[in-house]
């Protein structure tokens, strides 16, 4: 992906990692769409950043993506960028059925079905464009498990195999496939994760994202370096250290 001169929708962007990687990358010289449910947080959202365009968009609905994507591309017809950014994440016991399984139904659909839906909804027209990039967002618990939320481990852990089993399918085309895996990042993902002192600042985080971008335009993967201990852990070899790590220094690890 290069960093500048495209066409970019990332749904999931009204705050957190979404709205700030959307500003760095608008700074780079990008168009920009921002997607999110609420209305009247994009348009205040756009009042505030002159030149970034909104959509309105449930990742979690069917119909709604797909409204939205006829809505982007006929705005955009030289969208070349896609990223697959809404998540949510949850603590869950899974001692007993009523404690996790409707949290577990909803990350699944927003986090595995929402991406699937979104590119299914765009990918005709990517692969019509000369150089058109997905960017699939998993985590650093994609590779190592944080015990207090099992099904976004598992949500993430989906994304990352997915990413790789489309790149393949997509090797005959013009779209790339890049999997943004993010460490634990001050964010209000989870309550507290804002002021984590185990939680990279927002700010660090998409610097380091968009200094990648740059550096690596072929990249598969963007990893920051805070996130390596997890992603290599068993490929290191120290895999059982990695987590018990994880597990005994961050409770809103993400």
């Amino acid at each position: 992906m290069n960093i500048s001169g495209n066409t970019i929708f990332i749904p999931g962007s009204t705050s957190g990692i979404g709205l700030a990687l959307a500003l760095e990358l608008q700074a780079k010289g990008n168009t920009v769409i921002i997607g999110g449910r609420r209305t009247e947080l994009l348009d205040t959202i756009a009042a505030e950043h002159p030149g970034l365009d909104t959509a309105q968009i449930d990742t979690a609905d069917a119909g709604s993506i797909a409204s939205a994507a006829k809505e982007v591309l006929a705005k955009h017809p030289d969208l070349n960028v896609l990223v697959t950014m809404a998540g949510i994440m949850r603590i869950e016991d899974w001692h007993q059925p009523e404690s996790f399984l409707a949290s577990a139904e909803s990350i699944i659909t927003t986090n595995v079905l929402g991406p699937i839906r979104l590119i299914a909804a765009f990918i005709e027209h990517l692969r019509a464009q000369p150089d058109a990039t997905i960017m699939t967002v998993s985590s650093g618990l994609a590779f190592a498990p944080l015990k207090v939320t099992p099904s976004y481990n598992a949500s993430k852990a989906a994304i990352h195999l997915l990413s790789e089993s489309i790149r393949l399918q997509l090797a005959d085309t013009t779209v790339k496939v890049v999997e943004l895996e993010p460490p634990a990042v001050r964010t209000s993902l989870l309550p507290g994760q804002e002021s984590s002192e185990f939680a990279m600042p927002l700010d660090e985080f998409v610097a380091e994202v968009v200094a990648l971008i740059d550096s690596q335009p072929d990249a598969t993967e963007i990893q920051v370096e805070r996130v390596k201990f997890l992603r290599y852990g068993e490929a290191r070899g120290d895999y059982d250290r990695v987590v018990a790590t994880l597990n005994a220094a961050d409770p809103h690890g993400k």
